[in-house]
């Protein structure tokens, strides 16, 4: 397994960053693999994989570069820079388009696990075809709604945070992503990988949230290192969620999309987050729907989560499946 000696200090400043990049890649990641974990996802990738196909069907180097890069166990380094927190999608990917074209084909051949291909082994422009897909990509399949994506994330992150506040690191961490556990005697797992060790006290540790169920971590050597993770339950499905039209008539399109969303438990930072709406409103939703015994409330440690009674289920279930004489159609849901 791969692990990485942190001490102390640098656990303590270790912080949760979020990277437009590194949801692209993330996205990539799925686009090449053509598959989906969730409904949110299948609706994406109905969109967006036939066009993604269609261009590296046109490029077949920069479709090459793009099945040597994501290897089976290596990712190519220079396609995953080390996120710092608060970038620009632009200042991120020209890290991208600046890697040295010798250390993109070192880093492909890595991936691969032996000599490049012969449409790869001579190039120098594969940095700047790298940057250029992921640049297409976020323009057209992510920008549109990231700051959708941007609160889902944010509310990922309230909730890690609940989690260490309430359990300490070996709880939020325990919890991240398959393979990343906290070992103790300052030993972070970070994968199933039989890699060596890292010793990386006193560098920069930042957790990245991604929506696509992907992870894998990056680094800069000695100074800042990185883990993705792919955001938790519910909260990974970056639908704009439909809220039954008939819904939205009873109850007001805000205040039944709050209760659409409470399939799991969320807290009131976590609604504020992932809706966009300000935290009275949402506290006002919640109340009345409190009051009606739609919705619940409990305690875990410092948090109070909210979720939908056996009443509220019937409600949105009824709705949903069209079983209450509506017109059966829906509305998008918008903050």
């Amino acid at each position: 397994m791969g692990w990485w000696q942190v001490n102390a200090d640098t656990l303590a400043g270790s912080r949760f960053v979020l990277s437009p990049l590194a949801e692209t890649f993330a996205c990539l990641k799925m686009l090449h693999a053509g598959t989906a974990t969730h409904p949110g996802e299948r609706a994406w990738l109905g969109v967006h994989l036939p066009a993604y196909r269609k261009r590296l069907a046109a490029d077949p180097v920069t479709a090459l570069l793009v099945r040597c890069g994501l290897g089976q166990a290596w990712i190519a380094d220079f396609l995953t820079p080390t996120p710092y927190g608060d970038e620009t999608f632009e200042a991120e990917v020209a890290r991208v388009r600046e890697a040295s074209p010798r250390e993109a084909r070192a880093h492909l051949a890595r991936s691969v696990g032996g000599p490049l291909p012969a449409g790869l082994a001579d190039r120098d422009d594969l940095p700047e075809r790298a940057a250029a897909l992921l640049t297409a990509l976020w323009e057209e399949s992510v920008r549109p709604d990231w700051e959708r994506r941007r609160r889902v994330l944010e509310a990922d992150v309230v909730a890690r945070t609940a989690q260490l506040g309430q359990g300490g690191w070996a709880a939020a961490l325990d919890g991240l992503r398959p393979g990343t556990r906290w070992l103790g005697d300052n030993r972070l797992q970070v994968n199933l990988h039989e890699y060596p060790p890292r010793e990386i006290s006193g560098a920069q540790l930042v957790f990245v949230p991604v929506t696509p169920k992907a992870g894998w971590v990056s680094w800069e050597e000695s100074r800042r290192y990185a883990v993705v993770y792919p955001c938790t339950g519910a909260l990974a499905d970056v639908r704009a969620d439909a809220v039954p039209e008939s819904l939205g008539a009873l109850l007001g399109t805000a205040r039944a999309g709050v209760l659409v969303l409470l399939d799991s438990p969320l807290s009131t930072s976590q609604l504020v987050a992932v809706t966009g709406q300000g935290l009275g409103s949402v506290g006002r939703h919640l109340r009345v729907l409190l009051d009606a015994r739609l919705v619940e409330r409990r305690r875990a440690g410092r948090s109070v989560l909210y979720s939908r009674t056996a009443a509220g289920e019937v409600l949105v279930t009824a709705q949903r499946d069209g079983r209450t004489g509506g017109t059966g159609g829906t509305v998008t849901y918008r903050s």
